[in-house]
């Protein structure tokens, strides 16, 4: 999770340029497992990838064969994935936007819209870019959520006040017409991960994957 949101920062956007540019690399440069798990065998078409980051699960899903939007507010975050791309010889099949997701959302309907811990510690409007996300999905295509549950285990928490949803509060907040929409999972998981200080931790995740009839 980000570092605590400060006053110096007058926007989303600058706050994550500003956390984007504390180091080379902030991520792993792996996919999110929850990903590769949930998507691996799914037959590729055209994914949207909301808050792409680094762009390491736009890399994965487009050397699988997927077409991939890849959208992040923060210009130096989508400069990075770029390069990523370019390295691993993926750039022709990523496309990448930079969207306030508050203020405007990627155009068109996707087989595959997926968003990987969309959290800000600002006031970005959640419930309304998963909603916008919700419509952007093809028929017979997937949504994709995954989030935290709880903060890192063991750990300060610096967003208290930041309510994490339940996969079940999440899909409520979706506001989604039941007899339009398959649930293919909705749990809460451990995760295993390494910290910015190179340690082995676990914290406890959620996933919620939904498909379009």
């Amino acid at each position: 999770m980000p570092h605590e949101h400060t006053t110096e920062h007058a926007s989303e956007e600058e706050f994550w340029d500003a956390f984007y540019s504390e180091s080379e690399r902030v991520w792993s440069g792996k996919p999110n497992a929850a990903l590769v798990r949930e998507v691996a065998g799914m037959r590729p078409g055209s994914a949207l990838d909301l808050g792409c980051g680094e762009g390491a699960d736009a890399v994965w899903l487009a050397r699988q064969g997927w077409q991939v939007t890849a959208v992040d507010i923060s210009r130096a975050a989508l400069e990075r994935a770029a390069r990523h791309a370019a390295e691993a010889g993926a750039a022709e099949r990523i496309d990448y936007q930079r969207h306030d997701l508050a203020a405007s959302f990627p155009a068109g309907v996707f087989d595959l819209v997926s968003a990987h811990f969309l959290h800000s510690p600002g006031d970005m409007p959640r419930e309304q870019i998963l909603r916008s996300a919700a419509a952007a999905v093809a028929p017979g295509g997937v949504l994709l959520i995954v989030g935290h549950a709880a903060p890192p285990g063991g750990q300060d928490n610096p967003h208290a006040d930041m309510h994490l949803p339940t996969p079940r509060e999440v899909l409520d907040s979706l506001d989604l017409e039941p007899q339009h929409w398959e649930v293919l999972r909705s749990e809460e998981h451990e995760t295993s991960y390494t910290d910015r200080e190179g340690n082995p931790a676990t914290r406890t995740d959620n996933t919620l994957k939904l498909r379009r009839r």
